[in-house]
């Protein structure tokens, strides 16, 4: 009786479909790549589509995926980390945006709908979940922003730059014995310009800059 009741049990109890199989691997607010998916699906473009379709998964450009974290204000999209992160498939890279050279002092008031990925493996403005960004490959860039990487970076796309060039670079030779002279000398050395290392090159001469050195 009690192999009987037990056989009852199993043939009530649902069983795990493949599809349930891999959505159990799926993690709020990541960002997947189609083959990081495939290892856990035998039909894995078919439950792509199906957990599209279901709302599970956001598509959000060939071959990308984000599993939307819930929250109470409703579905919360992944970090620009986690989704450069997994377009990239590299953890090396900097996320910069020119609205924060206006934090600088060197008279910078616009604001841009943009955000640079300086990286070393992709060139090119791409849309990712609806949001721009546009990668700049380049072979040094530093771990996290700071101010001294801030001011080179800025007159190194000072071109691209809404503002009175000239004003700008006249508030960068003003600004320029502010900041730690170590630093902005490191700075423009690693990741300036041909252009920017000319411009810098007499005030970094300056007592207070080379006293700092």
């Amino acid at each position: 009786m009690i192999n009987i009741a037990i056989h009852l049990m199993r043939c009530y109890i649902p069983r795990m479909t493949k599809l349930d199989q891999l959505k159990r691997h799926l993690k709020p607010g990541a960002v997947y790549r189609r083959e990081d998916l495939a290892r856990y699906s035998n039909a894995i473009d078919r439950h792509l589509k199906q957990l599209v379709e279901s709302n599970v998964l956001t598509k959000l450009r060939g071959g990308l995926y984000a599993y939307p974290k819930e929250t109470a204000f409703g579905p919360a999209p992944a970090s620009d980390d986690t989704l450069v992160e997994a377009f990239l498939k590299d953890k090396r890279f900097l996320l910069a945006s020119p609205n924060a050279y206006n934090s600088l002092g060197v008279g910078t008031t616009q604001l841009y709908d943009q955000t640079v990925v300086y990286n070393g493996k992709r060139h090119g403005a791409f849309q990712l979940g609806g949001r721009k960004f546009t990668f700049r490959m380049k072979p040094h860039f530093p771990k996290s922003l700071n101010r001294e990487f801030l001011l080179v970076d800025l007159v190194n796309n000072l071109d691209q730059l809404a503002e009175a060039k000239s004003e700008v670079l006249d508030r960068v030779k003003e600004r320029a014995s502010a900041f730690d002279g170590r630093r902005l000398r490191r700075a423009v050395r690693d990741y300036g310009n041909v252009r920017t290392r000319k411009f810098f090159a007499p005030l970094l001469q300056a007592p207070k800059l080379t006293h700092a050195a």
